[in-house]
Protein backbone atom coordinates (compact mmCIF):
# COMPACT_ATOMS: atom_id res chain seq x y z
CA UNK A 1 0.00 0.00 0.00
CA UNK A 2 2.88 2.10 0.89
CA UNK A 3 4.42 1.30 -2.46
CA UNK A 4 1.23 1.89 -4.20
CA UNK A 5 0.84 5.20 -2.45
CA UNK A 6 4.39 6.18 -3.33
CA UNK A 7 3.60 5.35 -6.92
CA UNK A 8 0.54 7.63 -6.83
CA UNK A 9 2.54 10.41 -5.10
CA UNK A 10 5.30 10.11 -7.65
CA UNK A 11 2.79 10.23 -10.49
CA UNK A 12 1.06 13.29 -8.96
CA UNK A 13 4.35 15.08 -8.53
CA UNK A 14 5.27 14.29 -12.12
CA UNK A 15 1.92 15.54 -13.38
CA UNK A 16 2.22 18.73 -11.32
CA UNK A 17 5.71 19.27 -12.62
CA UNK A 18 4.52 18.71 -16.16
CA UNK A 19 1.64 21.14 -15.64
CA UNK A 20 3.99 23.70 -14.06
CA UNK A 21 6.42 23.33 -16.90
CA UNK A 22 3.67 23.73 -19.46
CA UNK A 23 2.32 26.78 -17.62
CA UNK A 24 5.77 28.22 -17.39
CA UNK A 25 6.36 27.78 -21.10
CA UNK A 26 2.94 29.30 -21.82
CA UNK A 27 3.72 32.25 -19.56
CA UNK A 28 7.07 32.66 -21.30
CA UNK A 29 5.33 32.77 -24.67
CA UNK A 30 2.82 35.35 -23.42
CA UNK A 31 5.56 37.47 -21.88
CA UNK A 32 7.61 37.26 -25.05
CA UNK A 33 4.61 38.46 -27.03
CA UNK A 34 3.71 41.26 -24.65
CA UNK A 35 7.23 42.56 -24.13
CA UNK A 36 7.61 44.32 -27.57
CA UNK A 37 4.15 45.87 -27.19
CA UNK A 38 5.01 47.16 -23.72
CA UNK A 39 8.26 48.58 -25.06
CA UNK A 40 6.40 50.28 -27.90
CA UNK A 41 3.85 51.71 -25.49
CA UNK A 42 6.56 52.86 -23.18
CA UNK A 43 8.35 54.56 -26.06
CA UNK A 44 5.24 56.29 -27.41
CA UNK A 45 3.74 57.37 -24.13
CA UNK A 46 4.46 60.99 -23.13
CA UNK A 47 6.94 61.25 -20.32
CA UNK A 48 8.19 64.06 -18.18
CA UNK A 49 11.54 62.40 -17.63
CA UNK A 50 13.87 63.78 -20.24
CA UNK A 51 16.61 61.33 -19.23
CA UNK A 52 14.41 58.40 -20.17
CA UNK A 53 15.01 59.18 -23.91
CA UNK A 54 18.35 58.71 -25.50
CA UNK A 55 17.80 61.47 -28.13
CA UNK A 56 14.63 63.43 -27.52
CA UNK A 57 15.23 65.76 -30.48
CA UNK A 58 15.20 62.81 -32.87
CA UNK A 59 11.72 61.69 -31.84
CA UNK A 60 8.57 62.91 -33.64
CA UNK A 61 6.28 65.38 -31.84
CA UNK A 62 3.22 63.19 -31.83
CA UNK A 63 1.05 64.71 -29.13
CA UNK A 64 -1.68 67.14 -30.22
CA UNK A 65 -0.29 69.82 -27.94
CA UNK A 66 3.15 69.42 -29.45
CA UNK A 67 1.82 69.40 -33.01
CA UNK A 68 -0.46 72.41 -32.41
CA UNK A 69 2.36 74.34 -30.81
CA UNK A 70 4.66 73.58 -33.73
CA UNK A 71 2.05 74.49 -36.35
CA UNK A 72 0.95 77.63 -34.53
CA UNK A 73 4.54 78.74 -34.18
CA UNK A 74 5.19 78.05 -37.84
CA UNK A 75 2.09 79.97 -38.96
CA UNK A 76 2.96 82.87 -36.68
CA UNK A 77 6.47 82.97 -38.07
CA UNK A 78 5.23 82.87 -41.67
CA UNK A 79 2.76 85.63 -40.87
CA UNK A 80 5.49 87.73 -39.31
CA UNK A 81 7.81 87.09 -42.23
CA UNK A 82 5.07 88.00 -44.75
CA UNK A 83 4.20 91.13 -42.83
CA UNK A 84 7.83 92.19 -42.74
CA UNK A 85 8.23 91.42 -46.42
CA UNK A 86 5.19 93.51 -47.28
CA UNK A 87 6.37 96.38 -45.14
CA UNK A 88 9.82 96.21 -46.68
CA UNK A 89 8.56 96.10 -50.24
CA UNK A 90 6.11 98.91 -49.56
CA UNK A 91 8.76 101.09 -48.01
CA UNK A 92 11.28 100.48 -50.76
CA UNK A 93 9.01 100.50 -53.79
CA UNK A 94 8.87 103.77 -55.73
CA UNK A 95 5.35 102.99 -56.76
CA UNK A 96 2.27 101.87 -54.86
CA UNK A 97 -1.22 101.01 -56.00
CA UNK A 98 -3.67 102.90 -53.85
CA UNK A 99 -7.09 101.87 -52.67
CA UNK A 100 -10.05 103.84 -53.95
CA UNK A 101 -11.81 103.58 -50.58
CA UNK A 102 -12.11 106.77 -48.51
CA UNK A 103 -9.41 107.14 -45.92
CA UNK A 104 -10.09 107.05 -42.22
CA UNK A 105 -8.03 109.07 -39.75
CA UNK A 106 -6.13 105.92 -38.81
CA UNK A 107 -4.94 105.56 -42.42
CA UNK A 108 -3.50 109.04 -42.70
CA UNK A 109 0.16 109.40 -43.53
CA UNK A 110 2.29 109.76 -40.45
CA UNK A 111 5.70 109.63 -42.17
CA UNK A 112 7.18 112.09 -44.62
CA UNK A 113 7.78 110.11 -47.79
CA UNK A 114 6.96 110.46 -51.47
CA UNK A 115 3.54 109.05 -52.31
CA UNK A 116 3.13 107.63 -55.81
CA UNK A 117 -0.12 105.94 -56.80
CA UNK A 118 -2.04 104.54 -59.73
CA UNK A 119 -5.78 105.13 -59.39
CA UNK A 120 -8.69 104.46 -61.71
CA UNK A 121 -10.76 107.56 -62.41
CA UNK A 122 -14.16 108.02 -63.99
CA UNK A 123 -12.97 111.27 -65.56
CA UNK A 124 -9.82 109.69 -67.07
CA UNK A 125 -9.47 110.12 -70.84
CA UNK A 126 -10.34 106.49 -71.50
CA UNK A 127 -12.45 104.47 -72.04
CA UNK A 128 -14.29 106.85 -74.35
CA UNK A 129 -17.31 106.16 -76.55
CA UNK A 130 -18.15 109.65 -77.82
CA UNK A 131 -17.26 111.48 -81.00
CA UNK A 132 -13.91 112.64 -82.27
CA UNK A 133 -14.53 116.41 -82.49
CA UNK A 134 -11.85 116.74 -85.14
CA UNK A 135 -13.80 114.53 -87.54
CA UNK A 136 -17.28 114.72 -85.99
CA UNK A 137 -17.45 110.93 -86.30
CA UNK A 138 -17.69 108.26 -83.60
CA UNK A 139 -14.33 107.64 -82.00
CA UNK A 140 -14.89 103.87 -82.01
CA UNK A 141 -15.38 103.56 -85.75
CA UNK A 142 -14.52 99.93 -86.50
CA UNK A 143 -15.78 96.61 -85.17
CA UNK A 144 -15.03 92.92 -85.29
CA UNK A 145 -18.08 91.15 -83.95
CA UNK A 146 -18.65 92.67 -80.53
CA UNK A 147 -15.13 94.06 -80.42
CA UNK A 148 -14.85 97.81 -81.03
CA UNK A 149 -11.84 99.80 -82.12
CA UNK A 150 -10.55 103.07 -83.50
CA UNK A 151 -9.02 103.43 -86.93
CA UNK A 152 -6.81 106.42 -87.51
CA UNK A 153 -4.99 106.51 -90.82
CA UNK A 154 -3.79 103.01 -91.69
CA UNK A 155 -3.76 101.67 -88.12
CA UNK A 156 -6.56 100.13 -86.09
CA UNK A 157 -6.34 100.05 -82.31
CA UNK A 158 -8.85 98.00 -80.34
CA UNK A 159 -10.60 99.46 -77.35
CA UNK A 160 -9.87 96.54 -75.03
CA UNK A 161 -6.13 96.79 -75.71
CA UNK A 162 -5.47 100.48 -76.25
CA UNK A 163 -8.34 102.60 -74.95
CA UNK A 164 -9.60 100.91 -71.78
CA UNK A 165 -7.03 101.94 -69.15
CA UNK A 166 -8.62 104.53 -66.85
CA UNK A 167 -5.67 104.87 -64.49
CA UNK A 168 -3.81 108.04 -63.58
CA UNK A 169 -0.39 108.33 -62.02
CA UNK A 170 -0.58 110.60 -58.97
CA UNK A 171 2.60 111.74 -57.26
CA UNK A 172 2.92 113.74 -54.04
CA UNK A 173 6.48 114.63 -52.93
CA UNK A 174 7.28 114.22 -49.26
CA UNK A 175 7.83 117.96 -48.92
CA UNK A 176 4.44 118.92 -50.40
CA UNK A 177 2.37 121.17 -48.14
CA UNK A 178 -1.14 122.00 -49.44
CA UNK A 179 -1.30 125.01 -47.13
CA UNK A 180 1.59 126.72 -48.93
CA UNK A 181 1.66 128.24 -52.44
CA UNK A 182 1.95 125.41 -54.91
CA UNK A 183 1.12 124.12 -58.36
CA UNK A 184 -0.56 121.10 -59.95
CA UNK A 185 1.42 119.62 -62.85
CA UNK A 186 -0.64 117.75 -65.46
CA UNK A 187 1.57 115.62 -67.69
CA UNK A 188 0.40 114.26 -71.06
CA UNK A 189 2.68 111.51 -72.36
CA UNK A 190 3.42 110.83 -75.99
CA UNK A 191 3.07 107.85 -78.29
CA UNK A 192 4.05 104.32 -77.32
CA UNK A 193 3.90 104.92 -73.59
CA UNK A 194 2.61 103.39 -70.38
CA UNK A 195 2.52 105.10 -67.01
CA UNK A 196 4.77 102.65 -65.19
CA UNK A 197 7.36 101.78 -67.82
CA UNK A 198 7.73 105.19 -69.42
CA UNK A 199 6.31 108.10 -67.41
CA UNK A 200 7.53 106.79 -64.07
CA UNK A 201 10.60 104.66 -64.79
CA UNK A 202 12.08 105.91 -68.08
CA UNK A 203 11.10 109.59 -68.20
CA UNK A 204 11.37 109.96 -64.43
CA UNK A 205 8.58 112.52 -64.28
CA UNK A 206 7.65 111.87 -60.62
CA UNK A 207 11.32 111.99 -59.65
CA UNK A 208 11.78 115.29 -61.49
CA UNK A 209 8.82 116.76 -59.61
CA UNK A 210 10.33 115.70 -56.29
CA UNK A 211 13.89 116.75 -57.16
CA UNK A 212 12.73 120.23 -58.15
CA UNK A 213 11.88 120.92 -54.52
CA UNK A 214 8.86 122.90 -55.74
CA UNK A 215 5.60 122.60 -53.81
CA UNK A 216 3.89 120.61 -56.58
CA UNK A 217 1.88 117.46 -57.23
CA UNK A 218 1.72 115.43 -60.43
CA UNK A 219 -1.31 114.14 -62.34
CA UNK A 220 -0.44 111.98 -65.37
CA UNK A 221 -3.38 110.23 -67.08
CA UNK A 222 -2.93 107.19 -69.28
CA UNK A 223 -3.73 108.11 -72.87
CA UNK A 224 -3.53 105.50 -75.65
CA UNK A 225 -1.68 102.51 -74.22
CA UNK A 226 1.64 101.86 -75.94
CA UNK A 227 0.29 103.09 -79.28
CA UNK A 228 1.04 105.68 -81.97
CA UNK A 229 -2.16 107.58 -81.26
CA UNK A 230 -2.76 111.09 -79.86
CA UNK A 231 -6.48 110.84 -79.09
CA UNK A 232 -7.66 112.85 -76.08
CA UNK A 233 -10.77 110.83 -75.17
CA UNK A 234 -12.91 112.45 -72.48
CA UNK A 235 -10.62 115.49 -72.51
CA UNK A 236 -12.30 116.35 -75.84
CA UNK A 237 -15.51 116.99 -73.93
CA UNK A 238 -16.20 120.50 -72.57
CA UNK A 239 -14.98 120.70 -68.97
CA UNK A 240 -13.02 117.45 -69.34
CA UNK A 241 -9.79 118.75 -67.80
CA UNK A 242 -11.67 120.45 -64.96
CA UNK A 243 -13.41 117.19 -64.01
CA UNK A 244 -10.18 115.24 -64.31
CA UNK A 245 -8.21 117.62 -62.07
CA UNK A 246 -11.02 117.75 -59.50
CA UNK A 247 -11.31 113.96 -59.22
CA UNK A 248 -7.53 113.48 -59.17
CA UNK A 249 -6.92 116.05 -56.44
CA UNK A 250 -9.79 114.65 -54.40
CA UNK A 251 -7.94 111.33 -54.38
CA UNK A 252 -4.73 113.06 -53.39
CA UNK A 253 -6.48 114.75 -50.48
CA UNK A 254 -7.84 111.44 -49.26
CA UNK A 255 -4.57 109.61 -49.73
CA UNK A 256 -2.57 112.17 -47.82
CA UNK A 257 -5.19 112.12 -45.08
CA UNK A 258 -5.13 115.91 -44.78
CA UNK A 259 -8.72 117.23 -44.63
CA UNK A 260 -7.50 120.73 -45.54
CA UNK A 261 -5.84 119.55 -48.75
CA UNK A 262 -9.03 119.22 -50.81
CA UNK A 263 -9.93 122.89 -50.49
CA UNK A 264 -6.36 124.04 -51.10
CA UNK A 265 -5.91 121.81 -54.17
CA UNK A 266 -9.23 123.01 -55.59
CA UNK A 267 -7.77 126.53 -55.80
CA UNK A 268 -4.22 125.65 -56.79
CA UNK A 269 -2.99 126.80 -60.23
CA UNK A 270 -2.25 124.25 -62.97
CA UNK A 271 0.74 123.83 -65.29
CA UNK A 272 0.31 121.61 -68.37
CA UNK A 273 3.36 119.66 -69.57
CA UNK A 274 3.00 117.77 -72.84
CA UNK A 275 5.52 115.54 -74.58
CA UNK A 276 5.34 114.63 -78.27
CA UNK A 277 1.87 113.27 -79.14
CA UNK A 278 0.51 114.64 -75.86
CA UNK A 279 0.06 117.96 -77.66
CA UNK A 280 -3.52 117.04 -78.67
CA UNK A 281 -4.60 116.61 -75.05
CA UNK A 282 -2.81 119.84 -74.16
CA UNK A 283 -4.38 121.92 -76.94
CA UNK A 284 -7.81 120.44 -76.27
CA UNK A 285 -7.49 121.21 -72.55
CA UNK A 286 -6.68 124.85 -73.35
CA UNK A 287 -9.67 125.10 -75.68
CA UNK A 288 -12.47 123.33 -73.79
CA UNK A 289 -10.92 122.05 -70.54
CA UNK A 290 -12.91 124.45 -68.35
CA UNK A 291 -10.08 125.64 -66.11
CA UNK A 292 -9.77 129.03 -67.83
CA UNK A 293 -7.46 131.35 -65.85
CA UNK A 294 -6.42 128.58 -63.49
CA UNK A 295 -3.90 127.32 -66.07
CA UNK A 296 -0.80 129.41 -65.36
CA UNK A 297 1.69 127.73 -67.65
CA UNK A 298 2.21 125.39 -70.63
CA UNK A 299 5.43 123.51 -71.33
CA UNK A 300 5.82 121.58 -74.61
CA UNK A 301 8.60 119.00 -74.91
CA UNK A 302 9.18 118.47 -78.64
CA UNK A 303 5.41 118.54 -79.01
CA UNK A 304 4.40 121.39 -81.31
CA UNK A 305 3.17 119.26 -84.20
CA UNK A 306 -0.08 121.14 -84.87
CA UNK A 307 -2.77 123.34 -83.27
CA UNK A 308 -0.62 126.44 -83.64
CA UNK A 309 -3.64 128.75 -83.64
CA UNK A 310 -4.89 127.23 -80.37
CA UNK A 311 -1.57 127.76 -78.61
CA UNK A 312 -1.19 131.25 -80.09
CA UNK A 313 -4.64 132.31 -78.91
CA UNK A 314 -4.05 130.99 -75.41
CA UNK A 315 -0.66 132.75 -75.14
CA UNK A 316 -2.02 136.10 -76.34
CA UNK A 317 -5.09 135.86 -74.09
CA UNK A 318 -3.15 134.82 -70.96
CA UNK A 319 -0.36 137.34 -70.66
CA UNK A 320 0.09 136.63 -66.95
CA UNK A 321 1.02 132.99 -67.64
CA UNK A 322 4.16 131.44 -69.10
CA UNK A 323 4.76 129.29 -72.17
CA UNK A 324 7.85 127.23 -73.05
CA UNK A 325 8.38 125.12 -76.18
CA UNK A 326 11.62 123.18 -76.57
CA UNK A 327 12.15 121.30 -79.81
CA UNK A 328 14.39 119.16 -81.99
CA UNK A 329 15.10 120.03 -85.66
CA UNK A 330 12.28 117.88 -87.04
CA UNK A 331 9.60 120.29 -85.72
CA UNK A 332 11.65 123.48 -85.83
CA UNK A 333 9.51 124.79 -88.69
CA UNK A 334 6.34 124.76 -86.62
CA UNK A 335 8.02 126.50 -83.70
CA UNK A 336 9.32 129.20 -86.05
CA UNK A 337 5.80 129.59 -87.44
CA UNK A 338 4.28 129.99 -83.98
CA UNK A 339 6.86 132.64 -83.13
CA UNK A 340 5.86 134.55 -86.26
CA UNK A 341 2.16 134.32 -85.37
CA UNK A 342 2.84 135.64 -81.88
CA UNK A 343 4.98 138.51 -83.09
CA UNK A 344 2.21 139.46 -85.49
CA UNK A 345 -0.07 139.62 -82.45
CA UNK A 346 2.36 141.92 -80.68
CA UNK A 347 3.72 139.27 -78.33
CA UNK A 348 7.48 139.40 -77.73
CA UNK A 349 9.23 136.00 -77.65
CA UNK A 350 12.53 134.70 -76.25
CA UNK A 351 14.69 132.03 -77.90
CA UNK A 352 16.86 130.84 -75.05
CA UNK A 353 16.63 129.82 -71.40
CA UNK A 354 19.46 132.03 -70.17
CA UNK A 355 17.02 134.63 -68.88
CA UNK A 356 14.48 134.18 -66.10
CA UNK A 357 10.98 133.14 -67.10
CA UNK A 358 8.62 136.07 -67.44
CA UNK A 359 4.82 135.98 -67.56
CA UNK A 360 3.60 136.82 -71.04
CA UNK A 361 7.03 136.24 -72.62
CA UNK A 362 6.91 132.83 -74.37
CA UNK A 363 10.21 130.98 -74.68
CA UNK A 364 11.28 128.79 -77.62
CA UNK A 365 14.35 126.65 -76.98
CA UNK A 366 16.08 124.53 -79.64
CA UNK A 367 17.79 121.36 -78.46
CA UNK A 368 21.55 120.98 -78.87
CA UNK A 369 22.92 118.70 -81.56
CA UNK A 370 22.77 115.01 -80.70
CA UNK A 371 19.66 115.21 -78.54
CA UNK A 372 17.07 112.68 -79.68
CA UNK A 373 13.30 112.79 -79.47
CA UNK A 374 12.83 109.60 -77.46
CA UNK A 375 14.89 110.86 -74.52
CA UNK A 376 13.54 114.40 -74.59
CA UNK A 377 11.73 114.27 -71.25
CA UNK A 378 15.00 113.57 -69.48
CA UNK A 379 17.45 115.27 -71.87
CA UNK A 380 16.41 118.38 -73.82
CA UNK A 381 18.37 121.66 -73.70
CA UNK A 382 19.31 120.48 -70.23
CA UNK A 383 19.09 117.32 -68.19
CA UNK A 384 15.70 116.78 -66.53
CA UNK A 385 13.90 119.70 -68.20
CA UNK A 386 10.66 119.29 -66.21
CA UNK A 387 12.62 119.83 -63.03
CA UNK A 388 14.44 122.79 -64.59
CA UNK A 389 11.25 124.61 -65.61
CA UNK A 390 9.67 124.09 -62.18
CA UNK A 391 12.77 125.45 -60.48
CA UNK A 392 12.62 128.50 -62.77
CA UNK A 393 8.98 129.05 -61.84
CA UNK A 394 9.87 128.94 -58.16
CA UNK A 395 12.74 131.37 -58.77
CA UNK A 396 10.61 133.94 -60.62
CA UNK A 397 8.86 136.30 -58.17
CA UNK A 398 6.02 137.16 -60.55
CA UNK A 399 5.30 133.49 -61.23
CA UNK A 400 5.57 132.66 -57.53
CA UNK A 401 2.91 135.27 -56.82
CA UNK A 402 0.78 133.71 -59.51
CA UNK A 403 1.10 130.32 -57.85
CA UNK A 404 -0.03 131.76 -54.53
CA UNK A 405 -2.94 133.73 -55.94
CA UNK A 406 -6.39 132.12 -55.63
CA UNK A 407 -7.55 130.63 -58.90
CA UNK A 408 -10.64 132.11 -60.44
Amino acid sequence: MVGTGSTFLTHDRTAVARRAGFAGRRMLVVVSLLLPLSCLLARCAPTSNANALTDASALPQDSFAQRFQAVASSVHQRSADTSYSRRTSTEQAPFRVASLAPQTPRERRTTREDLTMLVGLQSAPFPYAGKNPRTDEPFLNVSDGERLGHRGGSRTYWQDETFSDNRTLLHVPSHFDPQKPGVIVVFFHGHGATLERDVRDRQLVPQQITDSGVNAVLLAPQLAVDAADSSAGKLWQPGGLKRFVAESTDHIARMTGDPRAARALARMPVVIVAYSGGFVAAATSLEVGGLDGRIRGVFLLDALYADLDTFASWISDNRSAFFVSSYTPHIKRRNVELMRILRDKGVAVTEDMDQPLKPGRPVFVPAPDGVNHRDYVTNAWTEHPVKDVLVRIAGTPALTRLASAPAR
